[in-house]
């Protein structure tokens, strides 16, 4: 299709993540902000202001006016709202996770194959910066480290910090590793909220690889950092630095007395992940484009997730009948 075409869009949702969609929609070449829809009207009234006077709109008049819905609702509220909007023949953009259950996200994936439709989930890391430099420069992992902690803040705490905060990085490491999972253990506690607000999992796939993946939303400061042993050597990233430290044989300056290995160290420039994010769905739905984060990517993550969770509650009921942990305490 022509590159001049507009994508008609409208936003479900007008929280925290809602407005930033609007935002990107308001700012885009290729996308048109129809409408919002968000069961309190004034939160959707006031994003509407913000994003270039977008009007409030019930649901089903907002997929009367658009051509694709980014859903950026509360997470139980994900599936539902896919429903309705890819059996209206729309194309979607849903928030991360796809949908609360794999049973839900099977069913998402089978409705768009059905309509013909674009389904693309949220995973913001597959169109970063970083993810670009790691993935250019590790092709055979053998062990992965990833740290994703930050201070409380009472954004969404509606669900476990596995769905939360791990899963993004639940979703580059299965995109480095590129094999299915085979085990997964893990911890956590529920701290501040109903639901885990710390974990740690360790996660072994079927080629041998394993990843020891942390994260924490009651932590004193900000850290998101990775670390990778492979074939082509050690890869150290710190992603609030913005920088990353490579030792392998292939580029850099010469490490004396190591045999042969260089040290590289790069840095990168930010770009707007969000922006990628609009612009990838945009192609996809006006042009053809393949979907760079398709249901299946978010069906894959999801699975993933719900194996922390369902191994941290494994954990927890093996730490209370051996009484190392009361029934009534939370902790480790």
């Amino acid at each position: 299709m022509a590159q001049t075409e507009i994508l008609r869009v409208g936003i479900a949702g007008a929280g925290y993540f809602g407005r930033f969609h609007a935002l990107k929609v308001f700012h885009s070449r290729r996308e048109q902000l129809v409408g919002i829809y968000d069961p309190i009207i004034d939160n959707a009234k006031k994003v509407g202001k913000e994003a270039g006077g977008a009007p409030y709109l019930p649901l089903d008049e907002l997929l009367l006016q658009c051509d694709a819905l980014i859903i950026a609702a509360p997470a139980e509220e994900h599936y539902p709202l896919a429903v309705k909007a890819i059996q209206a023949g729309k194309h979607v953009l849903i928030e991360k996770p796809i949908a609360s259950t794999l049973e839900q996200a099977d069913h998402l994936i089978d409705l768009s194959k059905q309509t013909g439709t674009v389904l693309q989930v949220g995973h913001l890391l597959r169109y970063s910066a970083e993810q670009k430099a790691i993935s250019e420069r590790i092709k055979r992992p053998l062990y992965i480290e990833t740290t994703r902690i930050a201070p409380f803040k009472p954004r969404g705490v509606d669900v476990s910090v596995v769905l939360d905060l791990m899963i993004h990085d639940l979703d580059l490491v299965m995109a480095i590793v590129n094999s299915p999972i085979e085990r997964v253990d893990a911890l956590g506690a529920a701290v501040t909220s109903e639901f885990e607000d710390i974990a740690n999992a360790r996660v072994t796939f079927q080629n041998g690889c394993v990843a020891t993946i942390a994260a924490s939303r009651i932590s004193l400061k900000t850290e998101r950092k990775m670390r990778i042993f492979s074939e082509e050597g050690y890869l150290s990233a710190d992603f609030m630095e913005k920088q990353l430290v490579m030792i392998g044989r292939e580029k850099g300056l010469p490490l004396p007395g190591t045999n042969g290995f260089r040290r590289e160290a790069v840095k990168w420039k930010d770009h707007d992940n969000l922006e990628q994010e609009h612009a990838a769905f945009a192609a996809s739905c006006l042009d053809g484009e393949p979907v760079i984060v398709d249901a299946l990517a978010g069906r894959n993550a999801l699975k993933a997730a719900l194996a922390v969770i369902n191994s941290v509650k494994e954990s927890r009921e093996r730490m209370q009948a051996s009484g190392l942990l009361s029934p009534k305490k939370i902790s480790f």
